[in-house]
Formats: C-alpha cells, sequence, structure tokens
C-alpha cells in the first residue's frame, strides 16, 4: 500500500476545495463529485477529507501546506502560483466552441441595451469580479486592448460572476465578462440572467486548474489518475449539473501565456486602482 498523504503534524488528512463553480444551486453536486474522488483517492492510497472546506477565503488554501486539491483560476496560477504549489490538470466542461480543458468569457449586456459592435463599449461601465480573474478581467482587457477598443468609464468591482450579472441586470454596469461555464450555471439558476444577454466571446485559454500542496508534488500522477476514475464512474446526472465531461492532463507551460502583462490602461482608461 503506497504511503497515505497526510498533514505535517499527522492528525488530519488535509484540507480540499472545490471554490469556483460551487454555486448553492449545485452545491449537493459539488458534494457528490468530491466524494467520488475522495473514495477514489483513498483507493490510490491517498489519504483526503471526507468533506470540503467552505469556510475563509480559497485563496488561502491555495498555498496551505496541507492542501490535497482545490480549484483555482489559471491568472493568479500563472502569475504566482506556478512554482508554489503542484498542477493536476484541468477539467474539461461540456462547452461548444471549446477544446477540453479550455474555456472562454462571454461578454454580457442587457436585452435592451447590446452594442452594434465592440467599438461601443467606450460609453458602456465594465462590471467585474475581481483582477484577479482571468475570465471576468484579463480576458476582456487583453480582447479590447488588442483590438484597439476601449471603455472608458471607470469599471465596478463585484467580488464575483454572479454579482457582476446582477450589477449589469440592475443597470449598475452595463456589461461584464463571464466564464463560460459561469454563464451555463446563471441560464440554469440566476433570474437576473433572463434580462441579459451574450453579444461577443473572448478567445480560449486553458480551463480553472486543479492543483495540490508541493508536498504532494510526487503524487500528482496519481491524484490525477483518481481523479480522471472518479469522473468516469460518476453519475451523468451529476456531471450534467456540474457540465463536466473529464480531465486533461495539463502542464505549466499551458498556462504560461497568462502572465504576460495586461495592458489594463490600455482597455479600461478610467480604471483606477491605487
Amino acid at each position: 500500500m503506497p504511503a497515505s498523504a497526510t498533514s505535517k503534524s499527522g492528525a488530519w488528512p488535509g484540507v480540499a476545495a472545490l471554490p469556483m463553480y460551487d454555486w448553492p444551486e449545485v452545491r449537493d453536486a459539488t458534494d457528490a463529485l468530491w466524494s467520488a474522488i475522495h473514495a477514489a483517492l483513498i483507493e490510490e492510497g491517498i489519504d483526503a477529507p471526507a468533506g470540503l472546506a467552505r469556510n475563509g477565503d480559497p485563496e488561502d488554501l491555495w498555498t496551505h501546506p496541507d492542501l490535497v486539491l482545490s480549484q483555482t483560476c489559471g491568472f493568479p496560477y500563472a502569475n504566482g502560483l506556478s512554482g508554489k504549489v503542484a498542477l493536476i490538470g484541468t477539467p474539461a466542461y461540456k462547452l461548444d466552441g471549446a477544446r477540453p480543458g479550455h474555456y472562454f468569457s462571454v461578454l454580457v449586456t442587457r436585452r435592451s441595451n447590446p452594442p452594434e459592435s465592440l467599438s461601443g463599449l467606450r460609453d458602456m461601465r465594465l462590471a467585474f469580479n475581481m483582477t484577479q480573474s482571468q475570465s471576468g478581467f484579463a480576458a476582456p482587457v487583453r480582447l479590447l486592448a488588442d483590438n484597439g477598443w476601449v471603455s472608458t468609464h471607470e469599471p465596478l468591482e463585484t467580488g464575483a460572476h454572479r454579482a457582476s450579472l446582477q450589477a449589469v441586470a440592475a443597470g449598475q454596469a452595463d456589461w461584464t465578462a463571464i466564464d463560460a461555464v459561469a454563464w451555463d450555471l446563471a441560464l440554469r439558476h440566476e433570474p437576473a440572467a433572463s434580462n441579459l444577454t451574450v453579444f461577443a466571446r473572448t478567445p480560449e485559454t486553458p480551463a480553472l486548474p486543479l492543483i495540490t500542496s508541493l508536498r504532494l508534488d510526487g503524487q500528482a500522477t496519481r491524484i490525477a489518475n483518481a481523479i480522471d476514475g472518479a469522473l468516469q464512474r460518476l453519475d451523468h446526472s451529476i456531471k450534467g449539473s456540474l457540465f463536466l465531461s473529464g480531465l486533461v492532463r495539463s502542464t505549466p507551460k499551458d498556462y504560461a501565456p497568462l502572465a504576460a502583462p495586461l495592458p489594463v490602461l490600455k482597455a479600461l482608461p478610467g480604471f483606477n486602482r491605487k
């Protein structure tokens, strides 16, 4: 039997979190996903907590020395976490127009006020979840800057994709960039989405990576094998609730392009972050 992965103290089996799409409406499905992964990890001889950690800041767990598994965003992974955590792989989601292990952002506005083109964003206010978000901030910034477009008003930071959708629907902002998986969740579960429409999308990038602590770097392949097996055995209804289709064995090199300098003021001249 392979040695199990326990905490530094040996008193408990580490921590795990799957925070990125853990909406209340799909929490039971997320728990079922973790139960399947947990069982597969135990079969591999890798100790893991029976339940997911949901209290506190998910970012604090990303570098926790006892982290068994979490999901992060590609932008913080490429711009600070790479080399501090071990990459396990990238979930593949059921998205039209994206390769397995990749995703994109959809640009969303009110149905009553869609721009005729992206140049029409000049006088429209962006709502974004946080500056460390690939899908909500980095992707739209690069899209605008690379094409010579701007959105001049000071953007509104909301803290979450769902809050950005609600802000646009309420008229507090005019457009937002939403992770395509989060948008699919919103179409099912967020009432505000009924008043919103997609008017463009960004190029695809690698989707949200799964990570573990550097202490478990040597077990990364076995952890990936466990996740892969769990996904293959997972009930189709659970995978459907979470839009999951499999696991891609990604590498840090896949995420390296996301570390390129971000031309924020070129795209968002009204951005005022001290």
